[in-house]
């Protein structure tokens, strides 16, 4: 039996937050440190935990709430922070976690990049806000960020609690790693079960980079395009790295990927209404493809939105671009949530 959710001394007048402080389905695991609109959960996913943050607006009995799925390997204080704070300061309250196996969050082995499990992972997070008094059960969205825009569509296709899906930059990570592929994704696969023997004969179990580590290994191995600078700018340095954002991958995770297909069915089972909001610089992420591809294939896509001069890596964190598509996805999740 799972030991039960640790309940925690501290309570306010707030029915909101009476129930996140005084009752054993979520804990917030250090009450009297945390922003006053900033609340660290944790909570139950099957046998282990999810560590999340609850961005809260001012009069915390938000209605609308949107769950963030955030881009692979990054954590819930990188890009995922920067939209919920947002999205709270403007009366939506949101909820980023780190995934299950990475950051803060539990689960062996460690790295692991399970498309699949990172899709679950939201559905476990609305188990928890559905039963939150003053968050509305039936006025939940999500919001997916680069790979996690993927997982939150391929989510959202059988999860209808979700009622509204918003993406920023989206990816395919199927379509992604797929063409990564020099040999073709089937050589790729035949390699990962080659290796994947001498991890069972070894006991080991091999990671790779999802980034050059630093900008001179990057030039080293010749990556020196704009998006790969400008992501490791970003993850690697003291713009956005975090000490739980390892920039390592479970080898094991790429079978899955290449494997995937994050918009598989969606010409039927998204009916949800969508908005995709596209970095207007095309770059080599595929995200713009995506997104469009996305847009094309949804039965009900309400807004488009290209930010002109915006890269990739760029809609993570500069003000300008986050604040424009922060404004937009506000008047998205307000008329459909």
């Amino acid at each position: 039996m799972r030991t039960p959710v640790q309940v925690v001394p501290f309570c306010t007048s707030s029915k909101l937050y009476q129930w996140l402080f005084c009752t054993g389905r979520v804990r917030n695991n250090n009450p009297r440190r945390a922003p006053p609109m900033l609340q660290r959960l944790t909570i139950p996913r099957g046998p282990i935990e999810l560590a999340a943050d609850l961005h809260l607006p001012d009069d915390a009995t938000p209605l609308r709430t949107v769950v963030l799925s955030t881009p692979g390997s990054s954590v819930k204080e990188q890009i995922g922070a920067n939209y919920a704070s947002r999205l709270a300061a403007r009366g939506i309250a949101a909820l980023v976690m780190d995934p299950a196996h990475q950051g803060q969050s539990g689960g062996e082995p460690r790295d692991l990049e399970d498309p699949y499990r990172r899709g679950e992972d939201i559905s476990y997070a609305i188990d928890a806000l559905t039963t939150i008094p003053g968050i509305d059960p039936r006025r939940i969205g999500v919001l997916g960020i680069c790979a996690g825009g993927g997982y939150a569509v391929h989510t959202a296709r059988t999860d209808h609690r979700i009622k509204a899906v918003g993406t920023v930059v989206p990816g395919n990570m199927g379509t992604s790693f797929r063409g990564f592929q020099f040999d073709g994704p089937a050589a790729a696969l035949d390699a990962l079960a080659d290796a994947r023997i001498e991890e069972s004969r070894s006991g080991e179990m091999a990671r790779v980079n999802w980034l050059p580590d630093t900008l001179e290994d990057a030039e080293a191995a010749g990556a020196t395009d704009i998006d790969t600078t400008q992501a490791i700018t970003y993850y690697r340095t003291e713009r956005g790295g975090n000490e739980h954002s390892t920039n390592r991958r479970l080898a094991r995770s790429d079978s899955l990927l290449l494997g995937y297909d994050a918009f598989h069915l969606v010409d039927q089972l998204l009916t949800q209404p969508l908005q995709v909001i596209l970095a207007g610089r095309i770059g080599n992420t595929g995200s713009y493809e995506a997104g469009m591809q996305l847009w094309k294939m949804a039965p009900n896509p309400v807004d488009l939105m290209v930010i002109d001069g915006a890269g990739h890596y760029e809609m993570y964190d500069e003000p300008e671009y986050v604040d424009a598509a922060v404004e937009r996805l506000t008047d998205f999740y307000v008329n459909n949530l």
